[in-house]
């Protein structure tokens, strides 16, 4: 659990970088439901406000020489955002397969891209450390400063709705789920934690009734998807294309 007043305090850092994202109600099927629209964000997702928060509570002297970080989108991008606001350097690590498209974005806001395989990705993310580059490294998921920036979704979801039932979190490395969590415990704590994951790569479900973490079979979603009847596929298929 992050602490409240660390949560709080996060919140006056990444003001400016961050945006305080409106919660609007979905008006469609039973009950009430709001969105929390993260999208709006600068990067186009949460990950600025954990970035962000992590880098301005280190000391200077601990980033002056840049920013290091391992991931294949988002807080690559949250970091060099930070890293060019902050006029340091950002050495963003990658695995082999990491889309075009984010890498693209990683370097139009000043980002430079190391890739490698992806074992030695994960080792990245596992040890904290890129051989031979100097900066602090802001891990994606583990940083209890990083958690403290995503908790500040938290606070303003219960500042704009101060009684929800249940707060459904997307969980994927779990440092999301982790702050928001801390932030409604604290300040609501009956309210219900729902936490939502992808089937194809359920590493949370299947923990939970484990106690600890088990391996999950991984299943990409293009191959799930061709596991469908025929005619499921063509429905798929022509929504994305009515979507353009």
């Amino acid at each position: 659990m992050i602490k409240l007043a660390e949560i709080e305090a996060a919140r006056d850092r990444i003001a400016g970088a961050a945006v305080r994202t409106p919660l609007v109600r979905l008006h469609e099927g039973p009950g009430q439901i709001y969105l929390k629209l993260e999208n709006l964000q600068p990067i186009n997702s949460f990950k600025i406000r954990g970035a962000t928060n992590a880098i301005m509570a280190a000391p200077r002297d601990a980033w002056a020489a840049g920013l290091v970080t391992a991931s294949a989108g988002n807080m690559a991008q949250g970091v060099a955002w930070a890293a060019r606001e902050l006029g340091v350097p950002a050495t963003i690590v990658v695995p082999e397969h990491a889309p075009q498209a984010k890498l693209a974005a990683i370097r139009r806001l000043g980002g430079q891209v190391r890739k490698v395989p992806y074992d030695d990705w994960w080792n990245i993310i596992v040890t904290s450390h890129v051989d031979g580059v100097d900066g602090l490294f802001v891990h994606p998921v583990q940083d209890p400063g990083v958690m403290a920036g995503n908790g500040t979704i938290g606070l303003e979801i219960l500042e704009d709705l101060p009684d929800p039932d249940t707060v459904v979190i997307p969980y994927g490395g779990g440092g999301l789920t982790a702050g928001i969590a801390s932030a409604v415990r604290a300040l609501r704590p009956q309210t219900k934690i729902i936490t939502a994951e992808p089937a194809t790569a359920a590493a949370l479900a299947a923990a939970l009734p484990a106690g600890q973490p088990v391996d999950v079979e991984y299943t990409p979603l293009v191959r799930r998807w061709l596991r469908q009847p025929p005619r499921a596929r063509q429905h798929v298929a022509a929504g994305l294309a009515a979507r353009g």
